[in-house]
């Protein structure tokens, strides 16, 4: 503190010293902060903040512009929808779909310290992943509201406002990336791009909407409550909605234990401009929930709701649609349909066809129409930076898609994948001085796609083949591998009220004679079949390898025997089913292995084919701990579980793990060199249990981490010095980084301790 009193019109209260000033004639400017970087990146939520991660992972400085006080957009405990991608809820035939990278390490710790699914935490959670990147600054409660040109196709700075602490901030950059949901960024810089529904004949696209079904998805508004055990009463507030029965055509479908999101259909706005009368969208969106909250507490329909109370109410509408920018690519229904392979392919969809009517909750039709594709598509690095901005990267919804298009990428974890790859591609603009439309010029699109490949991600069209990983030179050595004759009943039986089966990965040759277990409460035949998939890569069984009818003596746990002879010319996954039988009950068997799937026949997709969409039949798991696999046994045993290294980090038309035989006390990998090698990063890929679509809000989850976790590894040298170890993981990528480079000939990971099952790797990537 200084000796004497700063002079009149210079006293601040800032660190006990007191400033005054004098009146002012001219309007005073606000404090502006100036900051330079190499990526802005505008927008908070979930593909926004992946993207400046993964950007910043890679060496660029980043600076993370949010307007609201939480990240996650969509995701955040403000809006509360849950992130969600290609897995369906586990409701589609995409198999092993959940999103890697940046978005699954965020998913599997939340689900390790919150598998209550408490929003709050997950907020906790976001901030922690991009707070702890140090090239990466975050300025929340800071809004875009102007943007500077070099030129015409060029960005050079942004101005964003901070109304918490009044300051100004101008941030210049060689890249941006907007991520801001409406395009505030693309739209001040003059990007070109489209709102609302193209006509089907533009990209030929017969599942494009009619005008009475509306062009645009609106916003939409949840509410949680909780029973408190006691008569809560509520009074709506005056402008509430009060004839639900009179204006809502489908107030019957609410029930009284609708929570959060699974409100979803409480939206509207899909006539308005679902950028610009947002407010308007807001209010309507209040009057309809307090008015549905109201009318299920007091009109009598709903005894269930006495002693409920409303616990939570969102302010902040969910927003699904508004501008969409073009980029030299606008990926459509036909390629998402015909899972069309793109050379420059940066991550993947499997979501629904996921359509709503724009009239919301007030329409006559369904809250949605949802048709879903064969299996997962990719999605092409083209659709993610504007075709006449140069600087400008495109992330979240605001990507380069058509209407029906975005009806399937516009969910959450697809859009964080997106997301992760642009951020990718904006570092490696960085370290080789170019644009987003020059690295395919330059012939960069490979190294980006090994790249994201290397942070955990999946691409379904391109194989793992990084020139950096030393592992490519290595021989191999495992000190066993699992060889499964059998996966035992415990005793329990369940009935075969539904078509069941189970994946299996086989190989190449005579399929194994398979053993299924049932109790019969009369003299039946069973019918099995053996199915596979007409297309590499993804699990809908629409091939009849083999039909055969077993018949079936009345009693407890008679065998059922698959064995047609069956000959596969190629590994492939096999779905080895049994039909529905009022007779029988099928054992089943608790006993789990990564790669092997019970699954259950649901609904079928049928009069689709006018739209443009394959008609096919849904086979799916349940969720833990119902889950349970089919009691069988192989003859002979199935061999599949020794591959490491295949260039695949989860399965495909196989397994692509290694696991170990379960009687193996001392689990390892060893590579050796023939020369020594400089060794400064050793990663390893496991099972995070992709099959679980990890849903942050609502859902309980039976598991903290998944049961095929690699909980302890330890990194050994030929000498058997341990240079690295990790302990407690509970992620699918395990990296352990060497204090200090080793020069070696050997490497043994050596997998010390596992969750529940057998812990699958699936490679071993070593860096120097």
């Amino acid at each position: 503190m200084p000796s004497t009193p700063l002079p009149v019109g210079k006293r601040i209260a800032m660190l006990g010293v007191m400033l005054m000033r004098e009146p002012a004639a001219a309007a005073r400017e606000p404090r502006t902060v100036d900051l330079a970087t190499d990526l802005v990146v505008v927008g908070g939520g979930m593909a926004g903040c992946c993207a400046a991660i993964a950007a910043a992972r890679a060496g660029s400085t980043v600076v993370l512009l949010h307007d609201r006080p939480v990240l996650g957009g969509n995701a955040s405990s403000e809006i509360r929808l849950w992130v969600l991608g290609a897995t369906c809820h586990m409701g589609s035939n995409n198999r092993w779909a959940r999103e890697g990278g940046i978005i699954d390490e965020i998913l599997s710790e939340n689900l390790w310290r919150n598998k209550d699914s408490n929003p709050l935490i997950f907020d906790s959670v976001l901030l922690e992943w991009v707070a702890r990147e140090p090239n990466l600054t975050l300025l929340l409660n800071t809004a875009l509201h102007a943007c500077e040109k070099r030129d015409a196709a060029t960005i050079s700075a942004v101005l964003a406002w901070n109304a918490q602490n009044q300051t100004r901030y101008r941030v210049t950059a060689p890249l941006f990336l907007d991520s801001s949901g409406d395009g505030v960024l693309g739209f001040q810089a003059g990007a070109a791009f489209r709102m609302g529904a193209e006509p089907a004949e533009e990209f030929g696209e017969p599942f494009a909407p009619a005008e009475e079904y509306g062009s645009l998805l609106g916003h939409s508004l949840y509410f949680y409550t909780k029973d408190v055990g006691y008569d809560v009463p509520f009074v709506a507030p005056e402008f509430a909605l009060r004839d639900i029965e009179g204006t809502i055509p489908r107030w019957r479908d609410f029930k009284g234990t609708d929570n959060g999101c699974r409100l979803w259909w409480i939206e509207w706005g899909g006539r308005l401009d679902t950028v610009h009368d947002s407010e308007r969208i807001k209010w309507e969106l209040w009057k309809v929930a307090y008015g549905v909250w109201g009318w299920m507490k007091n009109s009598g329909r709903f005894p269930e709701t006495r002693t409920m109370a409303l616990e939570w109410f969102g302010h902040v509408p969910g927003k699904r649609e508004s501008r969409r920018f073009e980029g030299d690519h606008i990926l459509t229904q036909g390629e998402v349909v015909a899972q069309t392979r793109f050379s420059d392919e940066i991550a993947y969809g499997g979501w629904a066809f996921d359509l709503h009517p724009a009239d919301g909750v007030y329409s006559k039709h369904a809250g949605c129409t949802h048709i879903r594709a064969h299996g997962i598509y990719g999605i092409p690095f083209r659709s993610l930076y504007s075709r006449n901005i140069a600087n400008l990267l495109l992330g979240g919804r605001v990507m380069s898609v058509s209407h029906v298009a975005f009806g399937t990428t516009r969910v959450m974890g697809t859009l964080a994948s997106c997301g992760q790859a642009a951020g990718t591609a904006a570092a490696l603009c960085r370290t080789h001085a170019c644009l987003p439309s020059q690295l395919a010029e330059r012939g960069l699109i490979p190294r980006l796609q090994q790249n994201l490949l290397r942070q955990g991600a999946h691409l379904p069209s391109v194989r793992y083949d990084d020139a950096d990983d030393l592992a490519r030179d290595a021989t191999v050595a495992l000190s066993s591998r699992l060889r499964l004759a059998a996966l035992p009943s415990d005793g329990a039986s369940e009935p075969l009220d539904r078509d069941r089966g189970v994946w299996l990965p086989l190989s190449a040759g005579r399929a194994p004679r398979l053993t299924l277990r049932v109790d019969a409460a009369a003299d039946t035949v069973a019918i099995c079949e053996l199915r596979a998939c007409s297309r590499d890569g993804f699990h809908t069984p629409d091939e009849v390898l083999a039909r055969v009818e077993v018949p079936v003596a009345a009693g407890a746990d008679r065998a059922v025997v698959i064995d047609p002879g069956t000959v596969l010319d190629r590994p492939r996954y096999v779905l080895a089913s049994i039909a529905a039988n009022p007779q029988l009950r099928v054992r089943t068997s608790p006993e789990l292995v990564s790669g092997v799937l019970a699954v259950r026949r649901g609904h079928s997709q049928t009069d689709v084919a006018r739209f443009g969409f394959h008609e096919f039949a849904w086979w799916h798991p349940q969720r833990r701990p119902a889950a349970q696999t089919l009691a069988l046994a192989l003859d002979p045993p199935l061999d599949a579980f020794g591959t490491i290294n295949s260039g695949w980090h989860r399965p495909t038309s196989t397994a692509n793990w290694w696991v170990a035989d379960p009687a193996d006390a001392q689990p390892a990998v060893t590579l050796r060199w023939p020369q020594p090698v400089e060794v400064g990063d050793v990663v390893v890929f496991t099972d995070p249990d992709y099959e679980h679509p990890m849903e942050h809000v609502l859902f309980r989850h039976h598991d903290r981490a998944s049961p095929y976790a690699v909980r302890d590894v330890v990194l050994r040298d030929g000498a058997g010095r341990v240079l690295a170890e990790v302990r407690g993981n509970h992620h699918g990528v395990i990296r352990l980084r060497l204090p200090e480079r080793v020069r070696t000939q050997e490497l043994r990971v050596e997998v010390v301790a596992r969750s529940e099952a057998p812990a699958p790797i699936a490679a071993v990537r070593v860096y120097g």
